[in-house]
């Protein structure tokens, strides 16, 4: 009998499970807090908590991280030195610490349009071989011809020993710009997703397993080890993916939205006859579009660990902190802490001077702080403080970009009311200490003229609304988000009907199933292991890949003689349109199984469906104008599907 592990290292909780490959059922799973900056420790303490007996028979580890996604987000990639080749116009900045541009590249045939420049290249890659972890390379029209990219990609690898990375290995796709700025990501991302798998299999190792290793992609599928470390940016937003597969395996239907609670965010998607949708355009992460293909999904900042704060009106979010229930177990002398702190006048109130707002020290060690940092670091230590507490330490209220500053880059924590709290009081999800959560809510209600129980039950209710919002909002693009809002509101005596289920995940989102419809006219599921539900994701991916191969006559003089194949692995002549098709075929199929071949799997295992498109003008008589054949290989490496 042999089972499956996925984890999954969210924003706020790592999850893990483990499944029987038989039947798919699950085992054992688990959750504990995710742990910055090293994911591992998180990761360890939920393995940790799985029965050791099914552990040790694991022979498959799947997992899905927001590790890329945060790397880019907080600009913590490695630095990276960016060759551009060509006749490059740079519309707006690209994410690399140095860059040159040469000579060289080619027209949309593949001709070469200058000599490759490879003197510069050379100076440039010498010159930095010691202030660069990696190299990113993106040459004009490289889609249609990638020599040049390969012969920097071999000088560089030569004179520096660092990994380089070349925009036509991540995309296919024309826009020199956006793959530029995919490769630069890919390659500040590769020491440090290294870093991670190999941590990843020095785990599995030190337990003993004999297992394989897979990582989830954004697009919902899996990719071995090998790939993770070449290609790291395709791992962006895999928690989102992980949900929408999840959701999808747990309430095992192929057609269904999705709204994934967890601790930082609210996540929506939609997955049609078992495919999820995907953003065409390629990713957008960190303000910066890249060509990767992930699945279309919308986030908000209203998780169960969002801060609930006064201001007017009650407020949810965007921020996220620790909870009051379970700061209390972490620090034993917090609920007195609370009870103490004193009300501020409600003129006073902002998102840090609250009632129940505390900050304390994570431990991590800070790099390059500013003098005022310094100061307040210094006072922040161990146990949690308020704003009162650092007042009396300081003589003066702590600034609130400083405070921001020193949160955004994880060397405190905020603790605050979250809809977690409400849940406790309420009595309908209570992990930890639900004493200190009434405290916070009793604190908080008295600028609320409510009762504490009316109180947590609004919370509760704005976090549904929040939830119906973003989904009908995802759903309805672009058809007016006040209008939206208004409904939802009871504005407008009107309810949404939807005739797609509605597939509810995370921890307690149980709580929140009556709200829920009666906001949206819809069937709504919340699977038996909901909490866990990416978890499960990271194990139900297939391992997909996508090839694109392009035909074209090398003139459109004469048609129908002499075309050219385009292809991941470089551009080819043949005098005959049918030579031409037959090589595509044969290449396309081989690149999808040397793509899969470390997955372990028998080549009959794996299935190659391929489409083609044809391309030509109204009148057109002679062969296509372009030929598009698009290969999809897929199989399973994990555990069996039903």
């Amino acid at each position: 009998m042999q089972y499956s592990l996925g984890i999954d290292a969210g924003g706020t909780y790592t999850d893990a499970v483990i499944l029987r490959d038989s039947d798919s059922r699950i085992l054992d799973a688990s959750k504990a807090i995710t742990t910055y900056p090293n994911l591992m420790t998180g990761i360890r303490n939920a393995i940790d908590k799985l029965n050791p007996e099914y552990l040790s028979k694991v022979k498959l580890v799947s997992v899905s991280t927001t590790l890329s996604t945060n790397t880019i987000l907080e600009r913590t990639g490695y630095p990276v030195g960016l060759i551009l080749v060509g006749d490059y116009t740079v519309p707006r900045e690209l994410p690399a610490d140095y860059c040159i541009t040469v000579r060289g590249g080619h027209d949309s045939n593949g001709d070469e349009l200058q000599p490759l420049d490879l003197t510069a290249v050379e100076q440039f890659a010498v010159s930095l071989k010691k202030k660069v972890s990696a190299f990113a390379v993106s040459s004009y029209f490289s889609t249609r011809n990638p020599e040049h990219e390969l012969k920097i990609k071999k000088i560089i690898l030569k004179l520096t020993g660092h990994p380089v990375v070349c925009g036509h290995e991540l995309s296919q796709e024309l826009g020199a710009y956006e793959r530029a700025a995919t490769a630069v990501l890919n390659a500040q991302l590769i020491p440090i997703t290294y870093q991670f798998i190999h941590s990843i299999m020095a785990e599995v190792r030190e337990r003993n397993l004999d297992a394989k290793i897979l990582m989830l992609k954004c697009d919902g599928s899996v990719i071995d080890i090998k790939g993770a470390k070449l290609r790291p940016i395709e791992t962006i937003f895999s928690g989102p993916a992980a949900s929408i597969m999840g959701a999808s395996h747990l309430s095992e239907l192929d057609t269904c939205a999705v709204i994934d609670v967890g601790g930082t965010s609210t996540d929506v998607s939609i997955i049609k006859k078992g495919v999820p949708d995907l953003c065409e355009k390629g990713a957008v992460v960190g303000g910066w579009q890249t060509r990767v293909k992930a699945i279309k999904m919308e986030s908000s900042a209203n998780g169960g660990d969002s801060h609930v704060w006064f201001k007017k009106c009650i407020r949810i979010g965007p921020r996220r902190v620790m909870p009051l229930c379970f700061a209390a177990v972490k620090y034993p002398n917090f609920k007195e802490k609370l009870e103490k702190n004193p009300i501020p006048l409600r003129t006073m109130l902002n998102e840090h001077i609250q009632p129940t707002k505390f900050f304390v020290s994570t431990g991590v060690t800070p790099i390059n702080p500013t003098e005022s940092e310094k100061k307040l670091l210094e006072i922040i230590k161990d146990e949690p403080l308020s704003i009162h507490d650092i007042l009396n330490k300081m003589k003066r209220f702590p600034s609130t970009t400083v405070l921001d500053s020193l949160i955004q880059q994880r060397l405190i924590h905020a603790i605050g009311f979250t809809p977690t709290d409400a849940l406790h009081v309420l009595g309908e999800y209570t992990e930890w200490d639900v004493e200190t959560a009434k405290i916070g809510a009793k604190k908080l209600s008295r600028f609320t003229h409510m009762g504490v129980h009316a109180f947590c039950k609004k919370v509760k209710q704005q976090v549904a609304r929040n939830m119906a919002y973003s989904l009908i909002s995802f759903i309805m693009e672009g058809r007016g988000k006040e209008g939206i809002k208004k409904m939802l509101e009871g504005e407008i005596p009107v309810q949404y009907k939807l005739n797609i289920p509605i597939v509810l995940l995370g921890g307690p989102v149980k709580a929140y199933y009556e709200e829920m419809k009666a906001l949206i006219d819809a069937e709504i599921i919340v699977p038996e292991q909901a909490r866990v539900g990416n978890a499960v994701g990271a194990l139900v991916g297939k391992g997909i890949k996508r090839i694109e191969i392009i035909i074209r006559p090398s003139s459109m003089e004469n048609p129908d003689q002499n075309f050219l194949v385009f292809t991941p692995a470089g551009r080819k002549k043949f005098e005959q349109y049918r030579t031409a098709v037959e090589y595509s075929h044969k290449t396309g199929e081989e690149l999808i199984l040397n793509s899969m071949k470390d997955f372990g799997l028998p080549e009959g295992s794996i299935k190659i469906g391929t489409s083609v498109e044809y391309l030509s003008p109204p009148g057109w008589k002679q062969t296509p104008m372009e030929t598009k054949i698009i290969f999809v290989g897929i199989c399973t490496p994990g555990i069996s599907l039903n």
